[in-house]
């Protein structure tokens, strides 16, 4: 009962906060304040920390009847960073309580202190995967300017593996596949984790919302199986998909778009 109360208070607080301050007018409420509520849910719901360490537990499961095989040894799983491991919520709260979405300039102010949380059951899991002599690699779309602070950020916790031969940052493409390509020359992949469908597969690289859909349905037995999936309600090619990836959209724009999107009664 207090935590629901303390939860109503806080809502109020950031619906009051959000409304109280001025907006740039080119920015969209919408999308802007809906950063606000998915930061929300990340950073107060027991619910998201269920579903996260869900998430590791069955990826744990799946480790460990890998782990009983006569597979090759040289085992290694790929993770994203954000949203997949490293916590980057108080930036979307930043950004929201001045009616602002994702900006570079800010986003890299944020990762430079390198002081991203964890997210529920990364750490323990990947500290018992590396028990078990399995290599992790981490395939981020970071950019290169934001090597040391990562490093950082993933030795303060003590990730396993965090050097500059395990970070495999973006260099020219967000296309990750080459990347995971460039792992399975010296290892078998096990598991794959991330909280964007293209973390996984170049399947769905790009794809409009009807193609993300079908090829997902295609998918699902890779699901909770080979593929490990985080939460993420902030942002991703979801969103991007909802927008056809056009970038330089704007505001106004976008938010007629999010209203068309949503079905009512």
């Amino acid at each position: 009962m207090k935590y629901s109360r303390f939860l109503a208070y806080t809502l109020i607080c950031l619906i009051t906060i959000s409304c109280s301050v001025k907006r740039p007018v080119t920015n969209s409420v919408l999308a802007s304040d809906g950063k606000l509520w998915a930061a929300l849910w990340q950073q107060r719901a027991a619910e998201y920390k269920a579903l996260c360490f869900q998430a590791y537990n069955i990826a744990r499961l799946r480790l460990d009847q890998d782990l009983q095989t006569d597979m090759p040894a040289r085992r290694a799983i790929i993770t994203d960073i954000d949203e997949t491991i490293l916590d980057n919520s108080p930036n979307a709260v930043h950004q929201a309580l001045q009616g602002r979405e994702f900006e570079p300039d800010s986003w890299y102010k944020w990762t430079a202190k390198a002081d991203c949380d964890t997210l529920a059951g990364a750490l323990s899991f990947f500290r018992y995967a590396a028990s078990k002599g399995v290599t992790v690699f981490y395939i981020t779309n970071r950019d290169e300017q934001e090597r040391e602070a990562t490093l950082k950020n993933l030795r303060r916790f003590g990730f396993p593996d965090a050097d500059n031969e395990h970070l495999l940052l973006k260099q020219t493409v967000s296309d990750k596949e080459d990347r995971r390509l460039e792992v399975l020359k010296s290892h078998r992949i096990v598991l794959l984790l991330g909280d964007n469908l293209s973390d996984f597969s170049k399947l769905f690289n790009k794809l409009p919302e009807d193609e993300r859909m079908k090829i997902t349905r295609q998918q699902s037995g890779n699901f909770g199986s080979k593929f490990i999936v985080l939460p993420n309600s902030t942002y991703g090619d979801w969103e991007n998909a909802i927008f056809q990836y056009n970038y330089k959209i704007n505001p106004a724009q976008k938010e007629e778009i999010i209203k068309k999107s949503l079905r009512d009664e």
